[in-house]
């Protein structure tokens, strides 16, 4: 399995990233990405993908750091490493306050418009959105960009079967966090049984979000993506190994990636 959304460079797996990608594999968790929430985080990001083969990483400015200052230099440089394999993570946040939304629409136009940039001169990548309670904002947005649908991806989806229907209809993918496996997100579930089989994927979005049975532990760690993996199949009543495999596919396929 793999790990398609996590942030191992965050402060909770410091001096231990050795036993988190240790601990993964030993349940079958053969690769991680570690996605950038900023222009220096993108270098940190990078740098942690250098020291491990089984970690990759994405170069790009998160909505709730919109407040710091972004660097494109540092995300052209993250961005053409072989081992950084996506954009953003990027998106709209409208559950925080801060930073205001004037703020989270500057960093989203100059970071569509530097990624458009970079399309130009051929450097493709999948972007991974971040959208809380802003989907129909973003999918106004992104109709107007000059990026193919199929290669986004809504990660750890928390909105409505409503909104899931919208990003589906635009040709986005959805991935699932441990979200899906809590008793008070039943929309959540519902989508994960909607979504194409050929356009879901999981993560952990650890450090956060861990999965039932063990929600109470934290920091997550990409070791427990395999419980919402298992979560997602019972509830699509297909076997876990035969979901697993889907999922390997479709994170080869998305992200250019090998799986094991």
């Amino acid at each position: 399995m793999f790990d398609t959304h996590c942030h191992l460079t965050f402060k909770h797996f410091a001096g231990r990233v050795d036993q988190v990608l240790a601990d993964a594999k030993a349940e079958g968790v053969n690769g991680v990405i570690t996605v950038a929430t900023s222009s220096h985080n993108s270098l940190l990001s990078l740098d942690l993908a250098k020291q491990y083969d089984s970690v990759f990483c994405s170069a790009g400015a998160h909505p709730l750091y919109a407040d710091e200052p972004c660097d494109f230099s540092i995300i052209e440089q993250v961005a053409k490493h072989p081992k950084c394999v996506a954009w953003g993570e990027l998106g709209l946040d409208n559950h925080y306050d801060k930073p205001t939304r004037k703020l989270q629409d500057k960093l989203l136009e100059d970071q569509l418009a530097f990624i458009e940039g970079q399309l130009k001169v051929g450097i493709t990548k999948p972007i991974i959105v971040h959208c809380r309670q802003a989907t129909d904002e973003l999918l106004a947005i992104f109709k107007s960009a000059p990026f193919d649908p199929s290669r986004y991806v809504f990660h750890c989806f928390s909105e409505s079967l409503d909104d899931a229907r919208k990003i589906l209809d635009f040709g986005a993918w959805i991935s699932f966090t441990g979200i899906v496996t809590f008793k008070n997100a039943p929309e959540v579930a519902e989508a994960a049984k909607l979504v194409p089989v050929d356009r879901i994927m999981v993560e952990t979005d650890s450090p956060y979000l861990t999965p039932e049975p063990h929600r109470k532990i934290f920091p997550n760690e990409p070791k427990y993506v395999v419980h919402t993996a298992r979560h997602i199949a019972n509830l699509r009543s297909v076997t876990p190994k035969d979901f697993e495999q889907t999922l390997d596919a479709n994170a080869e396929r998305f992200f250019g990636l090998k799986t094991n």
